[in-house]
Order: C-alpha cells, then sequence, then structure tokens
C-alpha cells in the first residue's frame, strides 16, 4: 500500500508540475506575445517595462523550473513504477516489441527536447532581452526572436507530447 501512495504522489507531482509548465507555455504565447506587443504600440500607456520587471521574471522562474520539476518526477516516476525502465523509454523499446514503450517514449523524448529549449535557448535569450544579463540592442533583438520561436516550437511539440503521453497513461499505442 506504501508504494502504491508513493506511486500516486509521484504521478500527482508530474502532473501538476507538467500542468504548471505547459500552462506557463501557453500564457507566454497566447497572452504575453500579444500584450507585449499591444504595450509597445501604445504610445500613451504604461508600455510594457512592468510586464518585462515584475510579470515576466517571475512567470520565467515558475516556468523553468516546473520543466525540471516535470522531467524528474516523470523520470522517477518510470523508474518507480516497475513497468518499464528508462532505457526502454528512451530507446522506444527498439528490439523489445513493446509499442507502449515506443509510445512513452515519443513523448519523453518530446517532453526532453522541450525542456532542453527551456533551458539553452529561451532562458539565457530572455535574460538578455528583459536586461538580466548585459546585451546590446542587436543581440537583444536576435535573442527576442530566438527566444520566440524557441518558445512557439515548444507549443508546437507539446501537442504531441500530451498525446503521446495521455496515450502511454491510458495504455493506447499509435
Amino acid at each position: 500500500m506504501e508504494l502504491d501512495m508513493l506511486l500516486a504522489l509521484e504521478r500527482w507531482v508530474h502532473f501538476l508540475s507538467g500542468v504548471t509548465w505547459i500552462g506557463l507555455l501557453y500564457f507566454f504565447n497566447f497572452v504575453n506575445v500579444p500584450a507585449m506587443a499591444q504595450a509597445n504600440a501604445d504610445k500613451e500607456g504604461p508600455g510594457p517595462a512592468a510586464i518585462g520587471k515584475y510579470i515576466m521574471p517571475r512567470a520565467l522562474l515558475w516556468f523553468r523550473w516546473a520543466a525540471v520539476v516535470t522531467w524528474l518526477s516523470g523520470a522517477f516516476y518510470i523508474g518507480s513504477a516497475g513497468h518499464y525502465s528508462l532505457h526502454g523509454v528512451f530507446t522506444l523499446g527498439v528490439g523489445q516489441g513493446n509499442i507502449g514503450l515506443t509510445t512513452l517514449g515519443m513523448g519523453a523524448w518530446l517532453g526532453t527536447i522541450m525542456l532542453f529549449n527551456v533551458w539553452v535557448l529561451i532562458w539565457p535569450n530572455q535574460k538578455k532581452v528583459l536586461g538580466i544579463v548585459t546585451a546590446t540592442d542587436a543581440e537583444k533583438a536576435r535573442a527576442r526572436r530566438v527566444a520566440f520561436l524557441t518558445s512557439r516550437a515548444n507549443t508546437a511539440l507539446s501537442i504531441p507530447m500530451l498525446l503521446f503521453m495521455g496515450a502511454a497513461a491510458h495504455g493506447l499505442s499509435f
């Protein structure tokens, strides 16, 4: 019974952190980007400074650490549940004849790519955009574009990732 409770807790942590991560990803793409464009265009309004100074650093903090907790809790859950091994998942079950490994592995790989994008492409570039690290105007413009495109790529990847994870959790395969 204790193992069942631990697995339920692990799964809950994975689910909650995933909702936080993907929810913030969708917030950035569908709410924040248009809001920043509108704030930049509004010559008589307060401008985007408050968003960049107060909202973005806090949202990005939650975003990047939710990504880490989601990935780690998912890996821990795979290792603890005993149904699959991390090796089997990340090799997509090749040679094992288990389509469940392939389905879960596709979701895990997409999530891993998305985690990489958060920490290696989005966050370093957002630090330049927000002035957390020093950058020229040209560097900020490039950083803004890289962060934007990578965030949009993660949004697109999130759809199949969620599909594969949901399918794997419910015993479905493609």
